[in-house]
């Protein structure tokens, strides 16, 4: 199979986004793996597949893959990203596009600044909508939110906030986020029986309340530069556990997000770039 693509990244987390408006396009594990291998193939964190929606009032349907092949069910920097590759290969010609995941329906914004804002919804809390097992664990509460220990087999233990944007988040706070041992911990945490379909972890240094340093282990992709889902449940836990204000700017890696959050039942709000890289083809 010959496939068209492109690469583009949204403050460093990279993805080969693929155009299946007009054509079905049907790829296996093993195809998924080749295209984000960084030597064999084109190489990406995630593989986004852009299909029409048969949904009323909803613009396009996309599928997130990451390069393990594992179908997950929301990213962030990967919906900057559908914007500008819908604007830009004439797929619509809208600022604003609905757009449907596999577990919600997103409104989309391009700025006038080339940034694009992304309404990720509501955060969920109810720990089994991760699913979290809190069964046996007693919470530190902070501000009224819960703080819960993750205990792990060595007899360390950390404290995280866990919440949803659509996928699984566990946040812990550290005071150098550079120093953090991200790799490390991040693997043991995705991974704890706690959590039953794994989790992405965020380590989250408080710079300020309005600004935070942020790094994350994803679920599937280990460490990469910049988690836009992360970058909302840090400073939604942040606001919950009262360090942060309602606007915050978060610093990755691979650049700087904006998260807005009012509390309650109100949606978080990220703004961030999107970057073409290069087009092309490959035989898969």
């Amino acid at each position: 199979m010959r496939l068209r693509f492109t690469k583009m990244h949204g403050a460093g987390n990279d993805f080969v986004m693929l155009d299946a408006t007009r054509a079905p396009i049907e790829l296996s594990g093993e195809q998924l793996r080749r295209l984000g291998d960084r030597r064999f193939g084109v190489g990406a964190d995630q593989i986004l597949l852009v299909e029409p929606s048969p949904r009323p009032g909803v613009d396009f349907r996309y599928r997130i893959f990451n390069n393990t092949g594992d179908e997950v069910e929301h990213c962030g920097n990967g919906a900057r990203c559908f914007v500008r590759f819908a604007r830009e290969h004439g797929l619509t010609a809208h600022d604003t596009i609905r757009v449907e995941t596999m577990n919600r329906v997103l409104e989309l914004q391009q700025q006038p600044d080339g940034r694009v804002t992304v309404d990720m919804e509501a955060p969920v809390f109810e720990p089994a909508a991760l699913p979290f097992d809190p069964v046996g664990l007693t919470p530190r509460i902070v501000n009224g939110f819960e703080l819960w220990p993750l205990p792990f087999g060595d007899g360390r233990a950390v404290e995280v906030a866990v919440l949803s944007m659509g996928n699984p988040h566990a946040v812990q706070r550290v005071d150098d986020v550079t120093a953090a041992p991200v790799v490390e911990l991040g693997a043991l945490i995705e991974a704890h029986p706690r959590f039953a379909r794994k989790v992405n972890a965020g380590f989250m240094q408080v710079v300020s309340r309005s600004e935070i340093a942020l790094r994350v282990y994803e679920r599937g992709a280990g460490e990469t530069l910049a988690c836009g889902t992360g970058a909302c449940a840090a400073v939604v836990a942040g606001i919950r556990l009262g360090w942060l204000d309602a606007r915050v700017d978060v610093h990755t890696r691979g650049g700087r997000l904006t998260i807005e959050w009012a509390g309650g039942g109100m949606s978080v709000l990220m703004t961030g770039p999107a970057e073409t890289v290069f087009e092309g083809e490959i035989e898969i």
